[in-house]
């Protein structure tokens, strides 16, 4: 990073400070996933009518359906890097029944088929479908930030290296244990940063956005009050544009979220007094997510969350689980990404000897639990302190300023 960026609509300055023998530490250390080639990411789109086309992709839903005329045929929705497929199979020769099992019992397929196009949507009509065994890219298969994870890996790890002791080896303590699994899981399904990479990619923009309260401001007040104006300016013009183009222009992104910051703002002004513990809620942004490593499931996902949180469980029901798409994890959900970060604290804290005041330790694990703000909206507890309500506003004005960028 070289030359200087900006960040959360040019606010932000992204400040990373590490000479090329540090960054090429950092990434022999924590190496990024490896990417697949620009002519592996096929496209349905880019496809003509009547094409042939012959791809590999994972399967993420299938069924039998009949048509109008009683016939039966497959249905199924696959997926690559691009995005999702959507394929048929007809029941020729006995195709329906030949294929359900493969489909039940395999994830990954190479299929050969005709590009079909209906009312602008396009789709492929398969003739040939056989199961792969071979190892996975998974960055093959799903959607992926087309951000540079190397610089994203290296910011992540000047801002962890900035921290004081005990924070600092609590921080790389657990990206040791965790970096294959959060460099690669997405943040979300379907809302913001619902792709792989999106976790590390969202982590890093809370930690910009905190540490610009915090760090490049001279007032936290006033840093978050600038911050809360160009969220309205931003939709000031996002109501314009669907003015002028009768509902059809930018998505509403921002919309309902101007007095919810305000009061967020205002219950930080309750604890004016506070000095905030600047070390503690950068490791509490790292941790705030992290859960999410067994709240998902993915092609690729590894299960190191599982093995640490519950090391004498019976495992297995994960040994035969097919790969998929982005789903909530059959586990994970009945957790819960927020409960599990605070567990992961509370294992890794004890594991590695890590001597941090009682206080301290439910700081921390006081920001996981209440950084969705309210508990309709999923928060275990409230804000009750400084560094609660910020992990809050920056996680909340992340979330949702991802879905304004051109490049996600």
């Amino acid at each position: 990073m070289s030359e200087k960026q900006h960040y959360f609509y040019g606010l932000i300055p992204i400040e990373v400070e590490a000479t090329p023998t540090e960054r090429e530490q950092i990434l022999r250390d924590f190496p990024v996933p490896v990417l697949p080639d620009e002519d592996q990411n096929f496209s349905l789109e880019q496809q003509e009518k009547g094409a042939t086309v012959s791809i590999r992709v994972l399967l993420n839903d299938m069924n039998v359906q009949t048509t109008k005329t009683n016939n039966q045929f497959l249905k199924m929705t696959f997926s690559n890097n691009a995005g999702t497929i959507q394929a048929k199979m007809w029941d020729n020769q006995g195709a329906v029944e030949r294929h359900l099992p493969l489909l039940e019992n395999y994830s990954i397929f190479d299929i050969e088929g005709v590009v079909d196009e209906f009312r602008g949507f396009k789709s492929i009509t398969i003739y040939r479908l056989e199961p792969c065994e071979e190892e996975i890219n998974p960055f093959s298969f799903l959607p992926y930030t087309k951000q540079n994870m190397e610089d994203f890996t290296v910011e992540l790890f000047t801002y962890l290296n900035e921290l004081s002791t005990p924070y600092h080896e609590l921080s790389i303590a657990l990206m040791n244990r965790f970096w294959n699994e959060f460099s690669i899981s997405p943040a979300a399904k379907g809302f913001h940063h619902n792709y792989l990479g999106g976790l590390l990619k969202h982590t890093i923009g809370l930690m910009r956005i905190a540490r610009f309260v915090l760090k490049q401001e001279a007032d936290p007040f006033q840093a978050v009050m600038k911050l809360i104006q160009i969220v309205e300016k931003a939709y000031k013009k996002e109501l314009w544009s669907h003015l002028k183009n009768d509902g059809k222009g930018e998505k509403l992104v921002w919309k309902d979220t101007i007095d919810h910051l305000y009061q967020m703002l205002t219950g930080m002004m309750e604890h004016k007094e506070e000095q905030v513990n600047y070390d503690a809620l950068l490791t509490s942004i790292l941790l705030h997510d992290i859960g999410k490593i067994l709240e998902y499931d993915f092609a690729g996902k590894g299960y190191t969350g599982f093995d640490f949180l519950y090391p004498t469980a019976i495992q297995t029901s994960l040994q035969g689980r097919k790969k998929t798409g982005i789903t909530m994890d059959e586990l994970g959900m009945m957790v819960g990404h927020i409960p599990y970060g605070a567990l992961i604290l509370t294992k890794i804290v004890e594991q590695e000897g890590i001597a941090l005041p009682l206080e301290e330790i439910h700081l921390i694990s006081h920001c996981i639990l209440c950084h969705h703000g309210l508990p309709e909206w999923g928060a275990s507890v409230r804000p009750q302190t400084m560094e609660g309500f910020i992990i809050h506003i920056v996680d909340y004005l992340d979330s949702r300023y991802e879905n304004t960028e051109a490049v996600k």
